[in-house]
């Protein structure tokens, strides 16, 4: 059985520093990890990158050979990293063993998560790997200063959980940014009536019942709870990477040990 993050989120969300970052610690603890690059359009990376996409296409090159823009660009090529998971990918996973724990960092545009069934037939292969894959959603915790953009996030993340049907874990990213953070308190995990009140008094009055239904849904889906990560703090990334291993059961088949009463009783 092995185990992977799938790690989306908007552009500039901090997801390469993320998995750069969760490198480090994992380093430190002496917990094997391996960070694979999923964007055909990066260009620095502060991890080893263990798995690089570009080596099979990259952004530039289609930019340049088939007169694309970015976002079609990149939707072109990871169109063509779904053709090529029987192949190229297989090859590429093979140079792991069956419990390994994978990190995949993710382009950053929505539509390859909504629109698109790239990552949804790429985590199917996963699982017909025996992987066991989570999302784990970032969100700059900079536009968290009140309740529309609150909502818009949800809305976002909703959108890549129904398509791709995983366990999800929403992360509030930058928080070693945020000056005031109890500004934020209230969006860690707020109550939907608290929501809907202050989406109410944002928006006119004739969208009174389509905020109801927007904070019904974001309730009924518990999209409403979102975990604060500061970088700075070692205790943080910890916490965030315990929830994850919780969601894909990482760990849970290990050797339990167990105490010899005989031995307390020497004692």
């Amino acid at each position: 059985m092995g185990y992977a993050q799938l790690v989306i989120g908007p552009a500039g969300s901090g997801k390469s520093t993320y998995c750069s970052s969760l490198y480090q610690h994992c380093e430190t603890v002496r917990r094997s990890i391996h960070v694979m690059n999923l964007d055909p359009a990066a260009e620095n990376f502060d991890y080893p990158v263990a798995m690089d996409v570009r080596e099979l296409i990259s952004l530039d090159d289609v930019m340049e050979e088939l007169g694309l823009g970015p976002n079609g660009g990149l939707v072109y090529c990871m169109e063509h990293l779904e053709d090529s998971l029987n192949g190229w990918l297989d090859e590429e996973l093979d140079n792991y063993l069956d419990d390994e724990y994978l990190v995949f960092d993710c382009p950053g545009q929505i539509e390859l998560y909504s629109h698109v069934p790239v990552f949804r037939n790429f985590v199917e292969h996963l699982k017909r790997r025996n992987f066991n894959v989570c999302v784990v959603y970032l969100l700059d915790s900079q536009f968290m200063v009140d309740v529309t953009k609150f909502i818009s996030g949800c809305m976002a993340s909703l959108s890549a959980m129904v398509q791709l049907e995983l366990p999800h874990v929403n992360i509030l990213s930058k928080m070693d940014l945020v000056t005031n953070k109890k500004d934020l308190e209230e969006f860690l995990d707020p109550e939907p009536t608290f929501l809907l009140s202050e989406l109410n008094k944002r928006m006119a009055p004739q969208y009174a019942k389509l905020n109801k239904s927007l904070i019904e849904l974001v309730s009924s889906y518990s999209m409403v709870s979102f975990i604060p990560l500061d970088l700075r703090k070692d205790k943080s990334i910890q916490y965030v990477l315990a929830q994850i291993d919780n969601c894909i059961q990482y760990g849970e088949d290990a050797d339990v040990k167990v105490r010899d009463f005989d031995e307390d009783e020497d004692e």
